[in-house]
């Protein structure tokens, strides 16, 4: 293999794939023609998730949680029953044990799924590609009501959408549980609706000084599509434009317990007229009169292929797998491209993938803590087994939990966010951790960091090897040298 196709083959398997694995590099020809190829099917899952409840499944087993917690308010002899027992001399909640053995095993199998295909899979870009847009639809599971689904969101709204429209992506999502529940939609109700009408009248009629209407808009989820999820923070929208886009959203919900319990609910989404702001919104200028659902569809469909969201999707994406300031030459491709095809996202992947700049020996990233754990896992052939325990207890360790952002911003994608001296510790301690995991059959440090890193090895990191006293402490150092903990 000649030399730049060696090089730009280890930034395919290490800066837009997830980490090379033995062979991978020698393996792998044509880097472009590698990256394209995953970037125009959907991602593989392996069947790591078989068996995983849906999110209309885990609203339903919800209900059923509810009923319970009700019927653990009272003993049989109709007296209250203490909110908390003691074990070991801690207070045991007795709502917490009954949502651990209804849930737990299914929320392990979610994170040990993740764990799995990020080891495993021969798709690796494609596979990058979905956590990308996971992040950039951020759910935190900090709030709550929205732990259930940030996983299941991903499967169900990024994963078959991820080589289609972006709309279609959109729409997905912001239809999912996870995003209605997080960003408080489902409790949006239009001034005018219906459903506030009748509150305001059964408010009237009481004499008890409550105040004359306790429903009313929430404009979470309207403003983060459009300062997140498509136009971007510099787009030039105002606070009215929220709030008439917050309008048209009113009545998109849940499926109430109730309904799950009449056993006829298909969907997890739920549009509840009632609950509807009726009349026309005027968003960036234009009026939408489409009724109901509707409206708020064709307000999303414009976002889609705004050039504003085109500029957004574009630097986001050039920012994750290129550097932290791209060239806005390879920005301006990508939008522009993106725009052409009308919102497809292939055409924005291969736009990236096509540019010069994507190929630059300076293009590189810093490991995020989840980047530096699936590649060590890669490349030491580390089997993550059933259990996440570890990989998440490392990435908490490293300060980038599964799903918890704790913000609808999303974990931050600059090197500097990751880069402090107790974080460049703590990364040297989980490289010994990882190491001490790495099968030690047939192994050879020296080899290793050639057959992962390439032309990326460096003299200092290999003379360091080969001082090493022992074969895993050689392996901790590749694992925290400088070449692995960046994406070159």
């Amino acid at each position: 293999m000649r030399a730049e196709s060696r090089r730009r083959a280890a930034s395919a398997l290490n800066r837009l794939g997830l980490g090379a694995r033995h062979g991978e590099l020698e393996q792998l020809g044509d880097a472009l023609g590698w990256a394209l190829a995953q970037s125009r099917r959907p991602a593989a899952d392996l069947g790591v998730f078989d068996g995983l409840p849906d999110s209309l499944d885990y609203l339903r087993k919800e209900a059923r949680l509810m009923q319970q917690r009700r019927a653990l308010k009272r003993d049989d002899a109709g007296q209250p029953v203490p909110s908390a027992s003691v074990r070991n001399g801690k207070p045991v909640n007795p709502l917490a044990r009954l949502y651990a053995r209804m849930f737990g095993d299914d929320l392990r199998h979610e994170a040990s799924a993740r764990w799995q295909l990020a080891a495993r899979t021969g798709t690796p870009f494609a596979e990058r590609l979905v956590r990308f847009w996971s992040n950039h639809f951020a759910v935190s599971v900090d709030k709550g009501p929205a732990r259930l689904y940030a996983a299941p969101m991903e499967r169900e709204a990024i994963r078959p959408h991820l080589d289609g429209r972006f709309y279609d992506m959109l729409l997905a999502v912001e239809q999912h549980p996870a995003m209605l529940r997080y960003l408080d939609q489902a409790q949006s109700v239009g001034p005018d609706s219906p459903l506030a009408e009748r509150v305001d009248r059964r408010l009237a009629r009481r004499s008890d000084g409550q105040p004359a209407r306790t429903l009313g808009l929430n404009e979470n989820l309207a403003r983060e599509i459009m300062e997140l999820h498509t136009l971007g923070v510099g787009a030039h929208y105002t606070q009215a434009d929220v709030t008439q886009f917050a309008r048209a959203l009113t009545g998109w919900s849940l499926p109430f317990p109730r309904e799950l319990e009449q056993g006829d609910v298909q969907r997890a989404f739920k549009f509840r007229p009632f609950a509807h702001e009726p009349g026309s919104v005027t968003v960036l200028g234009k009026v939408y009169d489409q009724r109901g659902e509707d409206q708020a569809r064709a307000i999303l469909a414009d976002f889609a292929v705004h050039p504003a969201t085109a500029q957004h999707l574009a630097t986001e994406l050039a920012t994750h797998c290129v550097s932290d300031a791209p060239p806005s030459g390879l920005v301006r491709h990508m939008a522009q491209a993106y725009l052409a095809s009308g919102g497809m996202l292939p055409a924005l992947y291969a736009a990236m993938l096509e540019h010069p700049a994507t190929w630059a020996p300076d293009a590189r990233k810093f490991r995020t803590p989840q980047d530096l754990l699936y590649a060590g896992l890669r490349a030491g052939g580390i089997d993550p087994g059933d259990k996440p325990q570890p990989w998440e207890g490392f990435s908490m360790r490293l300060g980038q939990p599964t799903f918890m952002p704790r913000s609808p911003a999303g974990y931050t994608d600059i090197a500097s966010d990751w880069i402090a001296p107790d974080a460049l510790w703590k990364r040297v301690q989980v490289s010994e951790a990882l190491a001490e995991r790495v099968p030690r059959s047939g192994l050879d440090p020296r080899a290793l960091a050639a057959d992962v890193l390439g032309p990326q090895l460096g003299a200092g990191t290999d003379l360091a090897l080969r001082r090493a006293e022992a074969p895993e402490q050689a392996v901790a150092l590749l694992l925290a040298s400088p070449e692995f903990q960046w994406r070159v």
